[in-house]
């Protein structure tokens, strides 16, 4: 398991994927979010506006990242 630091109190799913290298642009984070390749805390998220607080598990293909703070 790999993490990623917050620098703000959140950070939207769709930004999260990008800052954290899992996608190379916007849209191809957008893309994965709405075929439904992304989860938060083991439930399957389509809303790349989701925001992702510290303690949050985010998982994408062979990725799992914990957030801190």
């Amino acid at each position: 398991m790999e993490t990623f630091t917050l620098r703000d109190d959140f950070i939207k799913l769709g930004q999260l994927l990008k800052a954290a290298g899992l996608a190379e642009s916007g849209a191809e984070a957008k893309a994965a979010i709405l075929d439904g390749l992304v989860k938060v805390n083991q439930e399957t998220e389509f809303q790349r506006g989701k925001k992702i607080y510290e303690g949050d598990i985010v998982e994408f293909e062979e990725t799992i990242l914990k957030v801190v703070k």
